[in-house]
């Protein structure tokens, strides 16, 4: 069974005396809910798009019923017309309806696979063979799409996004053709599109190079005052850059020999006329290539739109995809550069030095991204922390422009030679003394249209003499530092990889395993390939597997390397080549647990002042090895702070490693443990837990005890269950290796609070029971009287008032020498006890007093919740809130609610 949509709606049953032959389903209506279908095969078409798309100017009150009529129909004429049940062909699902087609039974799938594969062979030089793909895609079309069946908003679109195709092809396979010397036997047929089409400039455009090449330059010069008499009378505007260029090739090319009518295009050279893209140096397409769209976008947007002088970077971490995205944005844009695509990368294996003459200085003014001044403020007034990292040789200078890693780099001389050579154009000056690439270069760029894809460039200065500099050609530039701010750039910076299309490439893996290996590889592209060529490698592991090995951080860059491919390679490379100072900083930083952080704790952490400590975090945001998502807000991406963290394990001594956890986590205590800190989310409470384990596996005690007392308040809002009970267990076992007495009753007391939030009544009980006793061996009277209160809370929870009611008064006595915190829970237990007692009004004494200590204890929520409890005094009964935010029946003390 075939489907036809590319003109008339046709079904074509499979042979047989029943089902042969095309058929052309029964009423419009029945057309239209089939064509919508076959528009999207394998996709869900909701019910409602297709009421929209049969009734647009609104549906019948019998829409549902007479779509449900429809339907069946199709799948009668369907199971009519082949072996397979209709129900199987068109399937429900909701929302909607989903319609299967196989391989091969679609025009419009076989059209879109032969057009991509014909796009591909002319991309790499096969005309042949695309000029053959592509119109053997054209032949497919029989006339408009759908034509003949009644179109609504979704078919409309798709017509005219498959109109738009259409034409594509057909432009495609006239270029491939003009490759194989055709150019005589296309004018016709161009002549009758232009006419069809007379404001498509494209196809004014290869009507006169077809001119051109057939030998007629007075013809195609006057095709384009013809075409640009047309644009400028009905459009007001002159005609773009793709035919402006054309016009100004045709006047530059007067004096030379037409060439003749069956000519094939010639290689490029030096002295060749402007011709069709060709492909030179280009890898091969990257087969698992996901995602990226929208910064691909911007790249071929930039190319095609690019002005004399301008040129296009791609920039971003290592394993970022940069070469792959400017390879396929190069094959898409190579259309608009018809005299070739030249690649090179400048750091090819065993490739020359460095071009003395042309190497950047060392000191300070290194980098023009950091300027003059960064240097100084790295000096001697970078304080004690950095100075053992650094050594002697951390002076006020940065040191070498790039780091022993760097390896050989092309000199722009070099470089541009090279180029040459794969245009067909040698430089040799042993040959010719006075021979200047960098010279011969420019003059072939400046007369032709050429796109240079230059490869991992050190540095803007260094790729700066080879930049085409007429209108018609531009470069296309990768490389980790080509900072924004250069003349004529337009740069494009990649990040991470998406969600969905990190899972997308890990497919493998199954959905589940996927997000988790997505999320522990960071979702860079290059640690994403590896983490499938791993599955790949080894089809006795599931995705589970991997991902349950990528879990150790300690192993997960060594699992991450796959014969060449070496992510902790990549990743190093770029801590190399930043300077000496910024990698002491970056290493420094490993000790920061994942998520983002501000200038403060970058500052902490290197020991530095905020103000010393600035050049050197955005130094380390030039190199790419830090990313900079806000303002004053960074973060050491997934990879590269397990990177971070290996080398300070390797490089720096335990004292300066532990010396950075200490200022990390008082600087992690004064950033949300005190009154003036922003309350935390649920979703900001992993990096401060995993702070405490930090400081836990250093054996840093007090300030693990520190960290938990700052925490607990966000944890009980949060509802943290998990965080709290692990950061105050670590927290507990601190206090009793630093034989902190009040610190070991503490939390053993905030453990009991957890315990009775979760209902754990015997282990609450106990917890409580254990910290009055604690406190009361250590002399800490506040501490005791918050335990006792939470007992006698816990024992009036139980329905034992009389028990509750004595250990209130043991709670007051032990309150009387303590603290204002001690007091307020005291008075706050002792008020439910009085309403359980003797009523709502005993109450207001005890409920005054907590409003009077919370005051003094300059804590909002415990005033708001003793403000909220006076006014509920007088109110009808119902839920008593006992402490903020959990609530009590007053009739019946099994019921709680929050």
């Amino acid at each position: 069974m075939r489907f036809r949509i590319l003109g008339p709606l046709e079904v074509v049953g499979d042979p047989g005396p029943a089902s042969a032959g095309a058929r052309t389903p029964g009423p419009p209506k029945v057309r239209a809910v089939l064509g919508t279908l076959l528009a999207r095969t394998g996709e869900i078409v909701p019910v409602d798009g297709l009421v929209d798309e049969l009734w647009p100017d609104g549906p019948p009150r019998t829409a549902l019923t007479t779509l449900h009529v429809y339907v069946s129909q199709i799948r009668k004429a369907l199971s009519a017309a082949g072996p397979r049940d209709g129900r199987e062909v068109l399937e429900t699902r909701r929302p909607g309806y989903v319609l299967h087609t196989a391989p091969g039974e679609l025009d419009l799938a076989v059209f879109e696979g032969l057009r991509e594969q014909g796009r591909d062979a002319l991309r790499d030089g096969d005309h042949a063979r695309a000029a053959a793909l592509l119109r053997r895609a054209e032949e497919l079309w029989r006339g408009p799409f759908l034509s003949g069946t009644p179109r609504g908003p979704l078919l409309e679109a798709t017509a005219a996004r498959l109109e738009e195709a259409r034409l594509e092809t057909v432009e495609q396979r006239v270029r491939a053709d003009l490759h194989l010397g055709r150019a005589r036997e296309l004018v016709t047929e161009l002549r009758s599109l232009t006419v069809e089409h007379p404001l498509r400039e494209e196809l004014h455009a290869l009507l006169i190079t077809a001119l051109h090449h057939d030998g007629r330059l007075a013809e195609a010069l006057h095709a384009y005052a013809q075409v640009r008499r047309r644009l400028v009378d009905e459009l007001g505007a002159e005609p773009g850059a793709r035919l402006r260029g054309l016009h100004q090739e045709l006047l530059s090319t007067q004096d030379e020999p037409l060439p003749p009518a069956t000519a094939t295009l010639r290689p490029l050279t030096a002295s060749a006329s402007p011709r069709t893209a060709v492909l030179r140096g280009l890898p091969a397409p990257d087969e698992g290539w996901v995602g990226r769209e929208h910064e691909l976008a911007l790249v071929e947007q930039a190319l095609t739109e690019s002005r004399s002088g301008g040129w296009t970077a791609v920039t971003g971490p290592p394993g970022s995809g940069k070469t792959a995205l400017a390879v396929a944005a190069a094959r898409r844009a190579a259309d608009a550069f018809p005299d070739g695509v030249l690649f090179l990368g400048l750091r090819p294996d065993g490739g020359p030095a460095l071009d003395p003459a042309l190497a950047p200085a060392a000191g300070p003014t290194h980098d023009p991204a950091l300027g003059p001044t960064l240097g100084p403020a790295l000096g001697p007034a970078h304080g004690p922390a950095l100075g053992p990292a650094l050594g002697p040789a951390h002076g006020p200078a940065l040191g070498p422009a790039h780091g022993p890693a760097l390896g050989p780099v092309l000199g722009p001389a070099e470089a541009a030679a090279r180029l040459l050579r794969l245009a067909g154009v040698p430089v040799d000056p042993a040959v010719d003394p006075a021979a200047d690439p960098l010279e011969a270069l420019h003059r072939l760029t400046a007369t032709r249209r050429v796109l240079l894809v230059l490869d991992d460039a050190p540095s803007v200065a260094h790729v700066r003499p080879l930049l085409p500099t007429g209108a018609g050609s531009t470069a296309l530039v990768t490389g980790r530092f080509l900072p924004d701010g250069s003349s004529g750039l337009r740069s494009v910076r990649l990040g991470p990889l998406e969600q969905t299309e990190a899972e997308e490439l890990l497919a493998a893996a199954g959905p589940t395993a996927a997000a988790e290996i997505a999320r522990l590889c960071g979702r860079l592209p290059l640690a994403l390939r590896a983490a499938a060529l791993q599955l790949s490698a080894r089809p006795h592991w599931t995705g589970g597997t991997l991902a349950g090995r990528l879990r150790d951080e300690a192993t997960r860059l060594d699992v991450l390397r796959v014969g060449e491919l070496d992510v902790r390679q990549r990743l190093t490379s770029a801590y190399e080549t930043a300077p000496a100072t910024a990698r002491a900083a970056f290493r420094l930083l490993g000790v920061l647990p994942p998520g983002r952080f501000g200038p403060r704790t970058a500052a902490a952490v290197l020991g530095l002042g905020p103000g010393a400590a600035a050049p050197l975090v955005e130094c380390l945001v030039d190199h790419h090895l830090l990313t900079a998502p806000a303002p004053d807000t960074y973060e050491l991406p997934e990879l590269l702070r397990l990177l971070a963290a290996e080398l300070l394990a390797a490089e720096d001594p335990e004292e300066s490693i532990r010396a950075a956890r200490v200022r990390m986590c008082e600087a992690s205590v004064e950033s949300f443990g005190t009154p003036a800190a922003p309350p935390l989310t649920a979703e900001d409470l992993d990096a401060p837990a995993r702070i405490v384990r930090t400081a836990h596996g250093a054996g840093l005690w007090p300030l693990v005890v520190r960290l938990a007392d700052a925490l607990t308040d966000d944890l009980e809002r949060t509802a943290a269950w998990d965080l709290w009970e692990e950061t105050h267990t670590l927290a507990l076992d601190a206090a009793h290796r630093a034989h902190d007495g009040a610190a070991h009753a503490r939390m053993l007391r905030k453990l009991a609070d957890l315990a009775w939030q979760q209902r754990a009544v015997e282990r609450s009980a106990e917890l409580y029971g254990e910290a009055a006793r604690r406190a009361e061996e250590a002399g800490e009277a506040d501490e005791r009287a918050r335990s006792l209160a939470g007992l006698a809370e816990l024992r009036l929870d139980g329905g034992r008032v009389e028990r509750a009611a004595e250990l209130v008064r043991s709670a007051l006595d032990a309150a009387a020498a303590g603290g204002a915190a001690g007091r307020y829970e005291t008075h706050r237990v002792q008020a439910l006890v009085a309403i359980e007692t003797e009523g709502a009004g005993a109450a207001v004494g005890p409920l005054t007093d907590c409003l009077a200590l919370a005051t003094v204890l300059g804590d909002r929520r415990r005033e708001a919740y003793a403000r909220r409890a006076l006014r509920r005094l007088d109110g009808p009964p119902g839920p008593l809130e006992v402490r903020p935010g959990v609530w009590r029946w007053r009739r019946d003390r099994r019921r709680w609610v929050r």
